[in-house]
């Protein structure tokens, strides 16, 4: 593939992260952690997304 592409999912993958971070520590994930016991699902799954789209765009750069 293109490396351009592997570039993209990188940087996708790293804005996915910064916004499951920032969405942790929102007033909404504040609330749901005091009724649930567990932050947003919103949250969670922008986490997972972006650490397997950085890891598959980081494998994807180092592969020749």
């Amino acid at each position: 593939m293109n490396k351009s592409v592997w570039i993209g999912l990188l940087v996708v993958g790293v804005i996915l992260i910064v916004l499951g971070v920032q969405g942790m520590n929102s007033l909404e994930s504040d609330v749901s952690r005091f009724f649930r016991g567990t932050p947003t699902d919103k949250s969670v799954w922008m986490l997972v997304g972006g650490i397997l789209c950085a890891v598959g765009g980081a494998v994807g750069l180092m592969r020749k």
